[in-house]
């Protein structure tokens, strides 16, 4: 009976999304980006049907996106694709990724030293560049569970204008870090696991490790 419910609710995909009951190579990216992001296991083929719908609800749900269940520009910008051909985002950035990218730094380093905000940016793209990590900006901020701003929404907030300088100037070659792909703030982090990492340098409120 949900089943039936659902396609009826999306018989079809508005121009430049998709939804259930749509096929092809759109679907795949879709589906190839929630199976490396652990939000499923079924295989990444090109059908949309219950268990990409669950999946793609629970990804709006859990990255503060609406939850209606169809991947539009905002959701395809999250998960680092690109609609209407199916080709995955691999190294190009976009003015979309580098608005995500300022909005994380706006959501995690406001009241930080201009440096410190550089520093944040440098850390996503040093995860980017990581084999041990998604390889899009996007794809790295929206992991699960890698960043508190996503999780309580701050990451909806508008960027400012030292958040977008930071974020360009961190893609044009700056890195504070020297390389490092993890950063917290010592006074309020309570993972055990973060505190076993070398932390290189500190900045503002953060400490940033590798």
């Amino acid at each position: 009976m949900l089943a039936l419910l659902l396609l009826g609710a999306y018989p079809s995909a508005a121009h430049g999304a998709v939804a259930w009951g749509d096929r092809g190579s759109d679907v795949k990216a879709v589906r190839q980006r929630l199976r490396q992001y652990g939000y499923m296991t079924a295989p990444a083929d090109g059908i949309y049907g219950q268990a990409t719908y669950e999946a793609v609800v629970w990804f709006q749900r859990k990255n503060g996106l609406t939850a209606d269940g169809v991947v539009g520009p905002a959701m395809a910008a999250a998960l680092g694709i690109t609609l209407q051909g199916g080709s995955v985002e691999s190294g190009i950035y976009h003015e979309s990724e580098i608005y995500t990218l300022a909005r994380l730094v706006h959501a995690e380093a406001r009241g930080e030293p201009y440096v410190g905000k550089v520093a944040v940016a440098a850390v996503v793209l040093n995860r980017v560049r990581s084999s041990a990590f998604p390889n899009t900006i996007s794809g790295v901020i929206y992991q699960a569970g890698a960043f508190d701003c996503v999780a309580d929404g701050q990451i909806n907030l508008t960027p400012d204008a030292d958040s977008l300088r930071a974020a360009r100037d961190a893609m044009n070659g700056w890195d504070p870090t020297g390389g490092c792909v993890y950063y917290y703030n010592p006074a309020t982090a309570t993972s055990a696991w973060i505190w076993s990492r070398e932390v290189r340098l500190r900045i503002g409120a953060h400490s940033f490790a590798v």
